[in-house]
């Protein structure tokens, strides 16, 4: 058991963080280093040739014998080429090296990633470029191998991004530039810089890996094409903030280790709502770390969990009928010196400089809520969202019945009030007044202000959270570079403040929304209101080819339409591709393992019945699980052809938007015809006949 020194001792300690920096690095190197990363001045090749050694050296001492750039292509996953240290010498021997050029840039093939067509499959050449404001730290594997993992950003060799950080880091750039004019308007000259800070709450499933071995579904495809419901489900809420299985606690006590060694500080592990699910929470950081940091959670729980004899399921609705996994994304906007901008303070009403900024959020929400749902659109959160664990696809802000009523009045042009602190009172002696929070939570809306951020509840599970991140940061920038407008050319500031969230409170309040997210009622509301209700990935990803977007990513530099284009056109294909493994892998599944095993429980009931025939007693049980057995095998048998009918359909159209709307039309709806039979075999045909584990074995067993 880890003590409390332990683990201040092990948090970081396999980062090049500012601490080591400062201790290996030549006070001078170290400054220069400082102002790269904090001014965005250029990095000398001289600082850069010292920092190589420094870390080389650090890195050796470690354990580590190669290097890697570490990059986040369009895949939504990572990728990494390793390079030893060692470099020949003339006596045939070798000496380890790493020079500040191999540090700044390395070359992978980018002909061999998704580009969404900014490269030919010929022209392979592509570079990674150091992303020094994101620390370098060892990765460590089961096998003892420790590796140099050098965070850094993607291009083509025509200079274009091919990757998640590059447009996060100009998205970053862009909030912050916009901010400071609106503080700079308000009289703050302090801040230098205005920092996106998210803390990204991730949830995830752990089942036996014997199970998962044993179904094909879950190895191709990260979620159950098939598969009956479990007698108990989380119909009795036993499973939430439920005390930790001792085979869990052992893997989430492994998971933190590995965690704090790269500095990601993980604070919150705990039981979610459905069974066998779990939760992970870290402490805020910067955007562009967070990010980083949320890909190195997803693989670490994969990896430690695999150590368990378990396997870590990241897909948004891995088992039907219970609930899915999301990644809840507390966004906020921090100054350099400390300052929250979504703080309210202690009299929100007064607080002009926390009303602009929460009315520059309420604008830029309502005039691209496509934009963020196009965000967290893909396949596996298609399942999730609107189902009652989820936010449904209509974006909404919910601002508390506190914040609500301070807007109404400053929308009518009238003095607002806060209630000042309330506590509450619980009734027992013993028990203290609890302070009250000025909002309450809503677990059903998509945006949340939740005290002094922002919680967007619609990411995926399985995603980086650095696309939706770079739109929070582009429509809030572009709001507040309409605010800081106005103010600088106005000579009565207060009155423009007021008339600036009066604005916002008449023309984008229909985005307010404080009741319950889940109920028809709500859909009948936001229609009235004309709010968008976008169902599927296929539709939302048009948000991004409007020429409302091109414009907004082009003025503010996070990417060009070329570069935005090529992003509609990687999703919209990785969708098709993944419908299309989904139904190859259920065909596969039907043929090889539902049907036969359905033949073999008929054969075995003609048989008995053949046995009974003359007998006292008739075989009438055994005829009639026959024939309803008999009737879904040959409608699963219909269904399947039907299934395969659509697939070669949908493989023949050409054009991107039309293959994934053939994929969702047909496709996917053939997948669910087609379950609805084996999920039903599933109930007749005897535990010990059934090819696959159950969904009562997988999640419940362990």
């Amino acid at each position: 058991m880890a003590t409390t020194q332990d683990v201040a001792q092990l948090f970081g300690s396999n980062v090049f963080n500012d601490r080591t920096m400062k201790e290996r690095l030549p006070k001078d190197t170290y400054k220069g280093l400082r102002k790269t990363i904090e001014r965005g001045e250029p990095l000398t090749l001289e600082v850069a040739n010292v920092v190589a050694n420094a870390m080389k050296d650090w890195a050796i001492e470690k354990g580590a014998t190669h290097y890697t750039h570490w990059f986040q292509p369009l895949t939504g996953k990572t990728a990494e080429k390793h390079d030893a240290f060692i470099s020949p010498t003339a006596d045939g021997g070798v000496i380890m090296e790493f020079s500040g050029k191999q540090l700044i840039q390395g070359e992978p093939d980018a002909s061999s990633f998704p580009s969404g067509g900014l490269r030919a499959t010929f022209e392979a050449r592509g570079y990674t470029g150091w992303d020094c404001t994101s620390p370098a730290f060892l990765k460590e594997d089961a096998a003892g191998n420790v590796t140099l993992t050098i965070p850094t950003a993607f291009c083509s060799y025509t200079g274009q991004a091919l990757d998640k950080k590059t447009p996060l880091l100009r998205s970053m750039e862009a909030v912050s530039k916009q901010a400071l004019r609106v503080l700079r308007a308000l009289g703050n000259k302090t801040p230098k810089k205005v920092i996106a800070t998210v803390g990204p709450e991730q949830e995830y499933f752990l089942i036996d890996k014997e199970y998962y071995l044993r179904r094909l579904d879950l190895i191709s495809c990260g979620r159950t094409l098939f598969g009956a419901p479990s007698p108990k489900g989380q119909e009795l809420e036993d499973q939430y903030f439920g005390s930790i299985k001792d085979r869990i606690s052992a893997f989430m006590r492994d998971l933190d280790i590995e965690l704090w060694k790269m500095g990601i500080s993980a604070k919150t592990k705990h039981n979610e709502v459905a069974p066998a699910q779990y939760e992970m929470a870290p402490i805020f950081s910067t955007v562009n770390i967070a990010a980083d940091h949320n890909q190195l959670v997803m693989e670490a729980m994969q990896k430690v969990a695999l150590r368990h004899g378990l396997v870590c399921l990241l897909h948004e609705k891995p088992f039907a009928r219970i609930n899915g996994s999301g990644k809840h994304n507390n966004w906020s906007l921090a100054t350099d010196d400390g300052m929250n901008l979504l703080e309210p303070g202690k009299t929100p009403h007064d607080n002009e400089q926390f009303l602009l900024f929460l009315s520059a959020l309420m604008i830029s929400v309502d005039k691209h809520a496509d934009l963020l749902r196009a965000s967290t659109a893909n396949p596996g959160n298609d399942h999730r969202l609107g189902a009652n664990e989820a936010p449904p696809a209509i974006i909404s802000i919910f601002m508390g019945e506190e914040l609500t009523d301070i807007l109404t009045h400053l929308g009518k042009g009238e003095k607002a009030t806060s209630r000042g602190q309330s506590y509450l009172r619980i009734g027992a002696d013993t028990l203290p007044d609890l302070p009250k929070d000025n909002t309450d939570r809503n677990r059903t809306s998509p945006f949340a202000f939740t005290g002094n951020k922002f919680e967007f509840r619609m990411v995926p599970s399985s995603a980086s959270i650095a696309g939706p991140n770079v739109v929070l940061n582009i429509i809030a920038a572009e709001a507040l570079d309409e605010i800081a407008t106005r103010l600088e050319k106005t000579s009565n500031k207060s009155k423009e403040i007021s008339a600036i969230i009066k604005e916002a409170v008449n023309k984008h309040g229909r985005i307010i929304f404080n009741g319950n997210n889940y109920t028809e009622d709500w859909v009948k509301e936001a229609k009235k209101r004309g709010l968008p209700n976008i169902q599927s990935t296929v539709e939302a990803l048009k948000a991004l080819v409007t020429e409302k977007a091109g414009k907004l990513f082009e003025k503010y530099k996070v990417l060009t339409k070329e570069e935005l284009h090529s992003r509609y056109e990687v999703y919209l294909e990785q969708y098709a591709k993944q419908i299309n493994i989904e139904a190859l892998t259920a065909i596969e599944m039907v043929k090889r393992q539902y049907i036969p095993a359905a033949i073999c429980y008929t054969s075995r009931l003609a048989k008995t019945i053949q046995q009974l025939k003359g007998a006292a007693a008739p075989a009438v049980v055994q005829k009639e699980i026959l024939s309803k057995v008999s009737d879904l095998l040959a409608s699963a048998n219909k269904k399947l052809a039907a299934l395969e009918s659509a697939l070669k359909k949908a493989q023949s159209v050409g054009e991107t938007y039309a293959k994934a709307v053939c994929y969702r039309d047909t496709v996917f709806k053939q997948l669910g015809e087609l379950r609805e039979d084996i999920d039903a075999l599933e109930t007749l045909v005897p535990t010990e006949m059934w090819p696959v584990p159950s969904y009562a074995d997988m999640l419940f067993k362990f």
